[in-house]
């Protein structure tokens, strides 16, 4: 999920943040060295980097097609079906002009743990909008979405749960069933059952509710006659292979984790209503002024749906033969294409990275002007995105960044379906480096922006956030210890993905994407947590590059390069030298053979996240060395030797790590003067531009 707050404001920042993804001081400080062209993915061509939102309405830009390979595809293994074990029958009669709905229908239901089951727990999310005491209301949290004050509560009321097995007992808790441990909230049911559910055995469960959806707020409810339906249905929680529930109340910062089954929904709207579901359509009636259209998905494990009598709509299909279906306001077609356009593109470079997208369709919501709580969320074959037409207008690639994210989604919450609850940054850190990755693949170094002239990249918008964020607290932590929701975005989201910009930059863009890759085709259809994404990464890029994947999750580990002090003298007096210079290793490559001048540059790393880093020397003549620094020490001597002075000394000159906190001090020369660059290679000098600038 990505909200436009966080768009909005981290743009502004990164605008002070930088070209190509550290910040603007790393630009000023060590030059623009050209960047590489984005490495194409197997299978999916790289666009070359441009303006999209330029093209013909409905125009797409056609990945190309894989070289030819005897290797066998890395989706030769994939899973192809998952395991079912929470499937549902359901049908939902939507009355549009009160705002509520009926609901019945079957739940079919295994126990696929270990232990024989006595209980089960169903969410009632919907009853987080019920009042002001619920979980959801008394814990309002700042800096983050959800922020609107309710003019119209929500409630689901179930009014049948029978178990067929049990001789059809209706089992739903009598009374006023509430959390426990909470008396107050209504979003975490316990259901004890007449007899135990043994492993391996299903139970079928008939279900009948009634339902109010509340003012649109966090994903869910009505603005005038546009709905967006989701957690609208009595939904079991998952349990885990050990027999333990994982069940939680409706958190503000928490979105949701359940099993994977197959949906068979219909929806009953009035006919006026056009309708965008989970899964595809496959049947539709039209009788009494009613319109009635079923929609089904296998391997799923969640379904939402939204309905409006003003929606416009706008279709394409993919190569490989995806049905994309976007629904829009009037006075979005321009926004509309621009999202086809990057889904179709997205799939095929998200398919080619993370295993292929499984599913015969895929259909994007636009919300309308006043319903922006509906955008910037996921659902299983279903994003919504939003932005107005101002934004592609002025440049800025905010309704680009929300369609790649929710996108992304599909992958990570969407087939690798982790606990969202425990762990929000298997989701969404994941997704936005993916959304990231993918961006800069399209649009090079604008992919944030491209804006009077001035080129942004993502990684330098979220890269502010990073940082902020980065001494407050763990990233591998559950959404309601997040003490804010500005904690909240920097530490689930933007610091995760700058993590492993950071391990790309250092070990390797494709080692990462493949690494990342590994993760999602192992764990396709499963609920895996952190530890196999730091196998992966072991298994793809080496046990350095797991362990500082390991601390920047669960440590806070950080890292700040600073050189220290440089010196050099004339190689012959080298005997007037400490004996700790002389004795110095040799010099770094690129050296003279018969050096003038011999000196070092002290190097320092704090903090404990380690990460090899190189460090440049820079000569009177103009001459450039380079040393790689493991900073495996605190603080280390790189030795010098030359045919002219040092003059200035650059930590980390191709900005790879993203994470450093301090830019300012990755870099000193020894001659202040703005007016004397001929001494000094171009990198050199903005360093010490950059440093009188803003030093004392």
């Amino acid at each position: 999920m990505r909200t436009a707050l966080q768009a909005a404001v981290g743009f502004l920042l990164a605008l002070l943040a930088g070209r190509t993804g550290a910040s603007l001081l790393a630009t000023i400080a060590l030059g623009a060295p050209p960047q590489p062209p984005p490495t194409d993915l197997a299978g999916a061509a790289a666009a070359a980097p441009g303006d999209a939102a330029a093209a013909p309405a409905g125009a797409a830009v056609r990945p190309g097609s894989a070289p030819a390979s005897s290797a066998p595809s890395p989706d030769a293994a994939l899973a192809d079906r998952a395991d079912p074990i929470a499937s549902y029958t359901l049908r939902a009669s939507l009355d549009p002009a009160q705002h509520t709905m009926r609901g019945e229908g079957t739940l079919v239901w295994r126990n696929a743990s270990r232990e024989p089951q006595r209980e089960l727990f169903v969410h009632l999310y919907l009853n987080g909008f019920k009042n002001p005491r619920t979980a959801f209301l008394r814990a309002p949290v700042g800096g983050f979405r959800g922020s609107e004050i309710l003019y119209d509560y929500g409630y689901i009321q179930v009014t049948r749960f029978a178990v067929r097995e049990m001789g059809g007992a209706d089992v739903w808790p009598g009374g006023k069933p509430t959390t426990p441990g909470d008396p107050e909230d209504e979003t975490d049911i316990r259901v004890e059952l007449p007899q135990p559910v043994a492993p391996g055995d299903a139970i079928t469960i008939d279900l009948a509710w009634d339902a109010h959806l509340p003012s649109l707020a966090l994903r869910t409810g009505h603005h005038g006659s546009f709905h967006m339906v989701g957690q609208w249905f009595p939904k079991i929680a998952r349990l885990e292979p050990d027999g333990t529930w994982a069940h939680f109340a409706y958190h503000r910062l928490s979105e949701f984790y359940a099993d994977f089954g197959a949906y068979d929904v219909t929806v009953d709207v009035p006919e006026a209503f056009t309708v965008g579901a989970t899964g595809r359509l496959v049947e539709e009636q039209r009788r009494d002024g009613r319109a009635v259209r079923r929609f089904v998905q296998d391997d799923v494990h969640d379904f939402a749906f939204a309905a409006w009598d003003r929606f416009r709509e706008m279709r394409a299909t993919t190569d490989d033969g995806v049905a994309i279906r976007c629904l829009f306001p009037a006075g979005n077609e321009r926004e509309a294409a621009l999202e086809i356009d990057l889904v179709r593109f997205g799939l095929s470079r998200l398919g080619a990275a993370f295993g292929r997208y499984p599913y015969g369709t895929l259909t994007i919501i636009h919300p309308p002007e006043g319903a922006e709580e509906a955008g910037g969320m996921e659902y299983p074959t279903l994003i919504t995105t939003g932005g107005s037409w101002l934004w592609p207008a002025v440049g800025v690639r905010f309704v680009e960044t929300v369609t790649m994210h929710e996108l992304a989604h599909q992958w990570f919450y969407g087939l690798v379906a982790t606990n969202e609850h425990r762990h929000p940054f298997l989701d969404e850190g994941l997704t936005t480096y993916a959304e990231a990755d993918a961006l800069r693949a399209r649009y090079g170094d604008g992919s944030a922006a491209r804006l009077l002239g001035l080129e942004l990249d993502l990684l330098a918008q979220y890269r502010v956030g990073a940082i902020a964020s980065g001494h407050n607290g763990a990233v591998a932590q559950p959404a309601p210890a997040f003490i804010d929701g500005e904690d909240y975005a920097g530490l689930a989201y933007m610091r995760p993905a700058v993590l492993l910009a950071t391990l790309a930059g250092v070990y390797g863009e494709d080692v990462v994407r493949r690494a990342v890759g590994r993760y999602a085709r192992e764990n396709r259809f499963r609920h895996p947590g952190p530890e196999a994404l730091l196998e992966a990464m072991r298994r793809e890029a080496g046990d350095e590059a797991a362990e500082a994947l390991r601390a920047g999750l669960f440590d806070g580990a950080w890292v700040d390069y600073a050189v220290a002090t440089f010196q050099s003298w004339p190689a012959d007096a080298a005997a007037d030298a400490p004996p700790e210079d002389a004795a110095a290793d040799a010099p770094p490559e690129g050296g003279s053979e018969a050096p003038a001048y011999r000196g070092h540059a002290v190097v320092r790393r704090r903090g404990s996240l380690v990460l090899p880093v190189d460090v440049e020397l820079h000569g009177a003549d103009g001459g450039v060395q380079r040393a790689r620094w493991p900073a495996r020490e605190s603080v280390a001597r790189i030795a010098y030797a030359g045919a002219s002075p040092l003059v200035a000394v650059v930590i980390d000159p191709d900005r790879r790590v993203l994470l450093d906190d301090d830019l300012a001090n990755n870099a000193r020369r020894s001659d202040r003067d703005l007016l004397a660059p001929a001494v000094l290679s171009r990198a050199s000098f903005g360093v010490g531009l950059a440093l009188t600038l803003l030093g004392p």
